[in-house]
């Protein structure tokens, strides 16, 4: 009875070094270890109740899975003391034991962040996060405005009327087939194109509106102003950039930031046999195709121009071009510095 005794009061006095937390909406799995890598903690706790819990825990190191809702807990446990690190869930589910339970997964979290090379995303903050509502809630915009251009399209088809692809042919024909008093449409259906033309306009003004706040965002950001000088990044590139990076020293060198990007070839190697593939197309899709989209406009000119770097443009392809950009970009955001074309 004594020895029993005195194993309990020896786990009793075990300290928390280390918590893995599985997040979720309304219950949260937390899973701890001291510094022997001993369990001391296995609880499941409620939304309301998180907050108050790790209050009271002593200052520790914390995991959490890189999902939605972990960059306003890794600010709210920041500010209570602990050091919090995210992980990408493809990080750790090598670290997942048998089936997959939020108790598993907990425990696999706090394996996966004592890792010494385990690799880590960067936090971002509320500015971070306000330009990256901007982009999603603009990227759906035109994804509507597209779709109901090509609903558009294809209802005027059957009807007989041929408008070319292009949202320009498309604003600049409706208002001339609504006003088309020859064109045999019935008043039902030309009411109805009517309505679909004035969401149309309304779709152009909220876009439109998106990015006026996105320009005024950049103009206040030195960073930003920064990105505008490389040639192929303009102001989308610039704050998408902005708002997914965060902290650029966590990139080692720029060949870094291009492979966080995906814009690196995919390696199969084995038996010192080397084998690269196409991009690995990791990381953000997003701000990869609008880096894309940026090394296409600076080669479509790159011939009008007899500088050293046009003339390299001219022989590569789109990604090599953003594959540079987001070196050059390292580059910039790094040094505090504009982008200078070589001699």
């Amino acid at each position: 009875m004594k020895h029993s005794n005195a194993t309990a009061t020896t786990s009793e006095r075990r300290e928390l070094k280390v918590l893995g937390i599985d997040l979720a909406k309304q219950s949260f799995q937390l899973h701890g270890v001291d510094d022997q890598g001993h369990v001391v903690l296995r609880k499941k706790i409620s939304r309301n109740q998180l907050l108050d819990f790790m209050a009271k825990l002593p200052p520790c190191l914390v995991g959490v899975e890189a999902c939605g809702g972990a960059h306003f807990w890794e600010r709210e446990f920041t500010q209570l003391g602990h050091s919090v690190r995210m992980i990408a869930p493809q990080f750790v589910k090598p670290y997942v034991k048998s089936n997959k339970n939020d108790a598993v997964d907990a425990e696999a979290i706090c394996e996966a962040v004592q890792r010494p090379n385990m690799r880590f995303v960067p936090t971002k903050s509320i500015g971070q996060q306000d330009i990256q509502s901007l982009h999603r809630v603009r990227s759906q915009l035109v994804a509507r405005r597209t779709a109901q251009t090509n609903q558009v399209r294809g209802l005027l088809l059957e009807y007989g009327i041929v408008i070319p692809k292009g949202i320009n042919y498309v604003r600049k024909a409706l208002p001339c087939i609504l006003e088309d008093g020859e064109n045999r449409l019935s008043s039902l259906f030309r009411g109805l194109l009517n309505e679909l033309y004035e969401e149309f306009v309304h779709l152009d003004k909220r876009i439109e509106s998106t990015e006026k706040k996105l320009e005024t965002l950049c103009t206040q950001n030195e960073d930003c102003q920064r990105l505008l000088t490389i040639p192929g990044i303009g102001l989308l590139t610039a704050t998408a950039l902005i708002a997914a990076i965060g902290n650029i020293t966590v990139f080692k060198n720029g060949r870094e930031l291009a492979a966080w990007l995906g814009l690196v070839p995919k390696q199969h190697s084995t038996g010192g046999k080397q084998t690269l593939l196409g991009i690995s197309k990791r990381g953000d899709t997003y701000l990869r195709t609008l880096l894309i989209h940026g090394g296409r406009s600076t080669v479509r000119v790159a011939h009008k121009k007899q500088d050293k770097r046009s003339r390299w443009i001219t022989d590569i392809t789109n990604v090599a071009v953003a594959n540079k950009n987001a070196r050059i970009a390292w580059a910039v955001l790094t040094h505090k510095v504009n982008y200078k074309a070589a001699a």
